[in-house]
């Protein structure tokens, strides 16, 4: 190959990494969002005892399981449609959309499915009412998040398997995919969402005492409080944190791939060798964001000291 072939092909890599990057920075913000309208993941655990607490509630409480496990169903759905379609010859397109929109459609039902399941049981035996305008006015904006967060993982999950040259199936990498970025809002994301927001009357800073689980803010600034609430108090930070490190873990992976495949060519090495040096770049990475990592804590602990109860 040329060098100017090289170069070419260099740059069309290098753009499908910005533009997946991009899309994962979209669908961690969106996945984020998403899961604090509906209240899933960890802090869903604070509004499902809250009517055990007396604290009767207007949240939209969908959790059927962890979002890794959730989100990895819908994009593997989402992926393996997507897929089907396009080897009987449907643009690529249409059929990310449309599988997009098939694991919208089933999102919603679950949502529906639990939400009815979780507060018909605990209208029994708590006093917890049904209300079907929370049913409504939620579903919308999950469904809708949702349709966001798993159509730019499928349009990152494309990318990585037809241009940055990914060995797994679409199918394979949509369900890693999902699976990563749920796991990236159960433990960013939520950070600026139970503690922060359903536990405002306690002095910020201290965690959540075992004691005070569901004891949870019903009221918000005016009116009763809710997920559409949380979403609007996450959209400053937890959102955009979530997609930022979703982001950033698509564009370094692949810049890793990237750097280990201009220097084993630089170097003519084989295949195995770029892969050898895709591995140590990785490496060195990950060494690198330990110990920034470790100088922020210390900086921080050194700065504002331990929690004190005043």
């Amino acid at each position: 190959m040329k060098w100017g072939e090289t170069m070419d092909s260099t740059l069309i890599i290098l753009g499908a990494l910005a533009l997946s990057s991009a899309a994962a920075t979209v669908a961690g913000c969106a996945e984020d969002l998403e899961s604090d309208v509906g209240s899933q993941s960890n802090p869903n655990s604070q509004v499902q005892l809250a009517p055990q607490m007396g604290n009767i509630h207007r949240y939209f409480n969908k959790a059927i399981s962890g979002e890794p496990v959730s989100y990895g169903l819908y994009v593997a759905v989402a992926g393996t449609i997507a897929w089907a379609l396009m080897n009987i010859g449907m643009s690529t397109i249409f059929a990310l959309v449309i599988g997009a929109g098939v694991a919208a459609f089933i999102h919603g039902v679950y949502a529906v499915s639990a939400y009815l399941g979780r507060i018909v049981g605990q209208s029994q035996n708590f006093g917890q009412p049904v209300y079907l305008d929370v049913v409504i006015t939620h579903l919308g904006p999950i469904v809708g998040h949702g349709f966001i967060a798993v159509f730019c993982m499928l349009l990152a999950a494309y990318l990585a398997t037809s241009i940055l040259g990914n060995p797994f199936p679409l199918p394979l990498v949509a369900l890693i995919f999902g699976i990563t970025v749920g796991a990236i809002g159960s433990s960013t994301g939520d950070v600026h969402y139970g503690a922060e927001r359903e536990y405002q009357k306690y002095p910020f800073g201290g965690g959540v005492p075992v004691a005070n689980h569901g004891d949870i803010d019903i009221k918000a600034e005016i009116g009763i409080r809710n997920g559409m609430d949380s979403s609007y108090f996450c959209s400053k930070l937890g959102g955009p944190l979530t997609g930022l490190t979703f982001g950033l873990i698509v564009f370094l992976d692949g810049w890793r791939g990237i750097v280990g495949g201009i220097l084993g060519n630089a170097l003519g090495g084989s295949l195995i060798s770029k892969s050898i040096i895709a591995i140590i770049v990785g490496i060195i990475l990950v060494a690198v964001m330990v110990c920034l990592n470790r100088l922020v804590e210390v900086y921080a602990r050194k700065k504002y000291g331990p929690y004190t109860d005043r």
